[in-house]
């Protein structure tokens, strides 16, 4: 697959404190990368040294092939971005602004624009100090969405939006990935990343803790049974890789890890399985699993 972003052992310090440590990830042409983690993780300080607004103290990261920091300006000719916070001009009319942000890309559907604007459900004879954080956020969807790029940074792209506009979010995305394009999707809400993302990079304070396919990483984390027996199940309860089991006479509940199920399903036969119902972990199990017990005094500074 090509390779459109290339990261490797990527650090920046901010005088002492050091705010990526060794960052590796890459994208590839028609991949959706989530890119998930908490405040002040790193996620911001990544994609600012990708977009070229800040220079990394070591490491490297290419673009298209060329480096994100000496090569910013014709990386940016290919590439369309929606920033988490949003500054508009107050005195512009939504599509005023539209205009304004497309003529600044330079490569702009004007056609994809006006059928994005309807989608979207944007009256752009507004003013923008009149919109809602929802409707400036569609602004710059909307600019993204009509840009001609190869490559699209999203960063917490649905906040502000109700969940049908979340929905025409995600159709977008998915078209986007069928014509080829590598999108990058920072977002806190996990099930969107879920939904959208070929493969996940899990950061924790400045470090990479996992990374790849959903099928990969769930591997890790723990499926949820319900069975039902014949006879009571009660030596479940003794049984170790067995997590948060209840036990509901011939009924039982429980966690377990993906390496140990079949240890679980021979000591169940013994009690004449009747139903079993299994599912999967979510991105957001994996999610809390890493930062179950982690620093709550990390600060939304980068």
């Amino acid at each position: 697959m090509e390779k459109i972003v290339e990261v490797k052992k990527l650090q920046k310090n901010f005088g002492a404190f050091q705010a990526l440590k060794q960052i590796s990830l890459e994208v590839n042409r028609g991949e959706v990368l989530g890119y998930i983690g908490p405040n002040g993780s790193g996620k911001s300080t990544t994609l600012r040294i990708l977009l070229g607004i800040i220079k990394a103290t070591s490491g490297q990261a290419t673009i298209f092939g060329q480096d994100v920091w000496r090569d910013a300006i014709d990386i940016h000719k290919k590439i369309a971005y929606v920033p988490g916070e949003l500054s508009l001009w107050p005195n512009l009319t939504g599509g005023e602004t539209l205009e304004l942000l497309l003529n600044m890309h330079g490569k702009g559907l004007r056609a994809k624009k006006e059928a994005l604007i309807q989608k979207f459900d944007l009256d752009p004879r507004k003013r923008i100090r009149s919109y809602s954080k929802g409707n400036r956020q569609k602004i710059s969807l909307i600019a993204a969405l009509a840009s001609e790029a190869e490559l699209y940074i999203f960063d917490e792209p649905t906040s502000g939006l109700d969940p049908l506009m979340e929905a025409v979010f995600q159709e977008e995305v998915a078209r986007l990935k069928a014509d080829g394009k590598a999108i990058i999707l920072s977002s806190h809400i996990l099930s969107e990343v879920e939904k959208l993302a070929d493969r996940v990079a899990v950061i924790r304070q400045g470090e990479i803790v996992e990374t790849g396919t959903l099928t990969q990483l769930r591997h890790l984390t723990r499926y949820q049974y319900r069975v039902e027996t014949k006879t009571e199940p009660i030596k479940l309860k003794t049984l170790a890789g067995v997590y948060d089991l209840k036990i509901e006479g011939k009924k039982a509940s429980f966690q377990v890890e993906a390496n140990q199920l079949e240890k679980i399903l021979k000591v169940l036969l013994d009690y004449q399985l009747l139903q079993l119902e299994a599912t999967p972990p979510t991105l957001e199990a994996l999610f809390m699993r890493h930062y179950e017990g982690g620093n709550e005094d990390e600060k939304d500074i980068l």
